[in-house]
């Protein structure tokens, strides 16, 4: 009788262990199916490191009304709800990834964001206020030595190998020349400045391959003119967009795209998705109708010409501010970032899109789903 229960014991224990989440890189309850995720980037991705920074509250968004419509109070995201990150985190079965500068984290099990809004490729724009690419980039190799000190270097590669890192970066480079230097493309042409932002994002993406990142999506950046900040301050207020920051945004997406081709070609194993959000979202925010929204050129939130001066909250500087009472019918939550709603769509989009709506032939999905150790 004992040594029959004994048996059974035994049986059940080996079956259980068939259903306990244990994982190839030491790490439990990690799913090797279940890759990493590692932010990059600036508002568009910034799920809160920007409350944890000394900066001005133009670079802050943790207050009300930011957060209230998903989260219910504001959570340092420029929206009414989640963000892209948010979302694509969802689809890859991952939690909600945390902001690096969160107090007492030290677990990168599904990854960590490095996202500062405000912040831009190079180290001049907006400098002093907040998080650019290069310091994002100094607080992963501190993650990934962290990793190998917990793993080892060979069990560290292959968890790095397998993460997909997210970059949404580049359009408050062009925004910060436009708005406070606008004698500065007579000294330098818009391909030279292109050309410097687009090389230092690369070497960023090439610096990460090393540390064993393989996995990249980037963002192409949408219509920037037209975003109800860049409508308002246009001579006269004609509502149209601003045709000079488009042709950057543009040109940036250009030059970005036979970048990332070349660096396909010398960097063995590298994937990534590059999806046109530019001409998905122009289409959006100059036919709202067609997409299922009401209003595409004023903001839900904000003051003065179509809501552009960002003055939601009433915290920076403008104390006065409008509130739209249906921010479903809404594009824009405030003067220059989407709302949820917004980033819902391209999120979709770049999850299982179609070769149609893209710059390279793989969606998130399949990035998630390549298993390079095969």
């Amino acid at each position: 009788m004992a040594i029959a229960l004994r048996f059974q014991i035994l049986v059940l224990a080996f079956c259980a262990s068939l259903f306990i989440p244990t994982s190839a890189y030491g790490h439990p309850g990690l799913h090797k199916e279940h890759a990493a995720l590692f932010i990059f980037g600036d508002s568009l991705f910034d799920v809160g490191n920007n409350d944890y920074i000394n900066t001005s509250t133009n670079f802050q968004a943790n207050f009300s009304p930011y957060g209230e419509t998903f989260f219910g109070y504001s959570t340092g995201r420029f929206s009414n709800g989640r963000l892209i990150p948010d979302i694509i985190a969802e689809y890859a079965e991952l939690p909600l990834i945390p902001p690096y500068l969160q107090p007492g984290l030290h677990n990168y099990t599904y990854g960590v964001n490095f996202a500062s809004a405000g912040a831009g490729v190079l180290a001049e724009t907006h400098q002093g206020f907040v998080i650019d690419l290069k310091t994002q980039r100094s607080y992963f190799k501190k993650v990934v030595k962290q990793l190998r000190h917990k793993l080892g270097h060979a069990e560290a590669f292959t968890f790095l190998s397998d993460a997909v890192y997210l970059f949404s970066v580049g359009g408050n480079d062009y925004f910060y020349q436009f708005q406070t230097n606008s004698s500065f493309f007579e000294s330098h042409s818009p391909e030279q400045y292109v050309g410097m932002v687009v090389g230092n994002l690369t070497k960023v993406i090439k610096e990460i391959y090393k540390k064993g990142g393989r996995k990249f999506g980037i963002t192409s950046l949408p219509p920037i003119g037209c975003v109800p900040f860049a409508r308002a301050t246009k001579p006269g207020n004609t509502g149209t967009c601003v045709e000079e920051l488009n042709a950057l945004a543009e040109l940036h997406n250009t030059v970005l795209s036979e970048a990332l081709l070349k660096l396909k070609g010398k960097l063995q194993g590298l994937k990534y998705s590059y999806p046109d959000i530019y001409t998905y979202l122009n289409g959006v925010f100059n036919d709202p109708s067609n997409y299922g929204f009401k209003e595409g050129k004023t903001a839900c939130c904000g003051s003065g010409p179509y809501r552009g001066i960002l003055s939601c909250g009433g915290k920076r500087g403008v104390t006065d501010y409008q509130l739209c009472d249906n921010v479903t019918e809404y594009v824009f939550f405030d003067s220059v970032h989407p709302t949820e709603r917004v980033y819902q769509k391209v999120s979709e989009l770049w999850w299982r899109h179609s070769p149609n709506v893209t710059g390279s032939y793989i969606n998130l999905k399949e990035l998630f789903e390549v298993d390079l150790l095969i």
